[in-house]
């Protein structure tokens, strides 16, 4: 009798225990984490500046395919030279599970609120080309744009000696390169006596903006020895300018960034020189960050990218 008890006992005690229990076999309260190095699972998002600049459909024609190469998926949003618009893209980007978030700005103090944004969603930030006034950035990958600048003054300075009246036509306002690149250049000319600038005028990164300042500059001076042009679609303008007036033989023109127009018209002699930048590097060293960075590896926080000048 009591053997036949304790078996009823025993019944009664399993029966309790499992409808305590609400997991079917084989489940698990835990979540399974992400996989570090499981590639198909990274999203990044990209903001890139404009598509309407050689340069910069460079750089995200290098960011794309780097991307590709590791099996990573990426959106890319063409900000059109826009900050508004680049504001609403990054938000945009930010509500579709991204793992990282690369920003080339099209204005570094514009860029701040949407890379608030991204702090506040736990998304790292990184930047490319063009740096962000503030905000938590995770690592920046540019060039030494201070550097470049100070190559084409001496460039400028190597072929006119002593005096010389320069034309600078500066990039969009409030960005990082334009800063840094006419601060480069000014470390060197503003440190020689017979130098000059007659001239400064931003014509934003624009071929067609560069064209038109240079002819407005012509007609105010004609004492113009040299251009220096923050990038090279300016440069090229200033030479369609300066061709139309005959007067290109005279000058000394340098750019910036070695796009392959430029390249070509330092070959033909139109242009004298230009700084390169390796936009394709850019774009991969970016990609390569950001995979270290969805992974939780500690990186640097700037990536320099080196720098040559073409003449």
């Amino acid at each position: 009798m009591k053997n036949w008890l304790k078996g009823i006992g025993f019944a009664l005690l399993f029966v309790f225990l499992a409808a305590c229990s609400t997991d079917a076999p084989g489940s698990s309260d835990s979540t399974e984490p992400k996989e570090e190095g499981d590639n198909n699972d990274v999203t990044i998002g990209f903001s890139v500046s404009t598509l309407n600049n050689p340069f910069f459909v460079t750089l995200a024609n290098g960011t794309e395919a780097a991307a590709e190469e590791a099996g990573y998926k990426i959106i890319t949003s063409d900000a059109q030279d826009d900050p508004s618009k680049q504001l609403n893209d990054i938000e945009d980007l930010l509500q579709q599970d991204i793992d990282v978030l690369i920003v080339n700005p099209v204005d570094s103090d514009a860029i701040v609120s949407a890379v608030q944004s991204a702090n506040n969603s736990d998304i790292p930030v990184i930047t490319v080309d063009r740096s962000s006034g503030g905000g938590d950035i995770i690592a920046h990958i540019a060039s030494d744009n201070i550097s470049g600048g100070e190559m084409a003054g001496e460039f400028i300075k190597e072929q006119l000696g002593e005096e010389a009246n320069i034309v600078e036509l500066e990039g969009i306002p409030g960005a990082s390169a334009t800063r840094d690149r006419g601060e480069g250049f000014h470390n060197i000319i503003d440190e020689i006596e017979g130098f000059e600038v007659v001239a400064k005028q931003t014509a934003n990164f624009d071929r067609t903006e560069g064209l038109s300042v240079m002819e407005n500059i012509i007609q105010g001076s004609e004492d113009i020895d040299a251009v220096f042009a923050h990038n090279d679609e300016m440069a090229l303008g200033a030479v369609e300018a300066l061709e139309a007036e005959n007067m290109l033989d005279e000058i000394i023109v340098v750019g910036f960034d070695a796009t392959d127009d430029a390249m070509e018209a330092v070959n033909e002699g139109r242009m004298n020189a230009t700084v390169a930048q390796l936009p394709e590097l850019l774009g991969e060293k970016s990609i390569e960050v950001a995979g270290k960075v969805a992974s939780g590896e500690t990186v640097e926080e700037f990536v320099p990218v080196e720098l040559e000048l073409v003449k």
